[in-house]
């Protein structure tokens, strides 16, 4: 295999495991054999190894020796500072809106509200919407190319979305919030914009107090140390 196959393959794992833990195919805390993942994907241990090494330094999974690697349970600190660095990146573009705004932009907004609006939609299907509408908004700004940046910085923020957004009844909230979001922009109404944007944004912090009071497995403390393993495959 040549060193290109080698870093391509290596991506592709990397990708594939990312995916798993970010939509909670990995839930937080389970255990992590390098074996099992790479004969489930059909690869040699090397690029899981690689691969779980890249998440570890993303603050994805840890790695113990001589105890094994885990799925890093989901850190209120860590969805704080990457709410903190979204909420700038986002409130700032807002900032930037052009007086008249790109009529194409504006209507794959429209077009992606009235997909998040579809009854029966799948939490997952609301997500991947939900991150184009956001990026959408930057490209409405000129930022687009902020979002990648983003994107890179919201691991454990978007594992506490999901959480939240899984035990739901409805998306409605978001969709509601969304569209007033985009009114706002429209009307340049900035302070509501911003005001609802913020709002919005929050909302994730209200959602991990409700969840970790029910799972608080799914969640990191301060008196975390190295785990033991057990027979079922999540660490405490």
């Amino acid at each position: 295999m040549t060193g290109d196959s080698r870093r391509s393959n290596r991506r592709v794992v990397h990708e594939a495991l990312r995916r798993r833990v970010l939509t909670l195919e990995l839930p937080p805390g389970s255990a992590l054999s390098e074996n099992e993942l790479a004969a489930s994907m059909g690869v040699s241990r090397t690029p899981v190894r690689e691969s779980l090494i890249l998440l570890a330094e993303e603050g994805l999974v840890q790695i113990f020796p001589q105890v094994g690697s885990f799925v890093s349970r989901v850190d209120p600190q860590h969805v704080a500072d990457a709410q903190f660095l979204r909420e700038a990146v986002e409130l700032a573009a807002l900032e930037d809106l052009p007086p008249e705004p790109d009529a194409d932009v504006v209507a794959e907004l429209r077009d992606n509200l009235a997909r998040q609006r579809e009854s029966g939609i799948e939490p997952e299907d609301f997500f991947a919407l939900d991150e184009e509408f956001h990026r959408g908004l930057l490209r409405l700004s000129g930022h687009e190319r902020a979002w990648p940046t983003v994107v890179s910085a919201k691991g454990h923020l978007d594992r506490a979305r999901r959480l939240g957004l899984y035990e739901a009844q409805s998306p409605r909230v978001f969709v509601a919030q969304h569209d007033e979001i985009l009114q706002a922009v429209l009307e340049h109404d900035l302070d509501r914009a911003r005001r609802t944007m913020r709002t919005h944004l929050r909302e994730v912090f209200a959602d991990i107090e409700r969840i970790r009071e029910r799972k608080p497995e799914l969640f990191a403390s301060n008196s975390d140390a190295t785990p033991v393993r057990r027979n079922i495959a999540v660490w405490r």
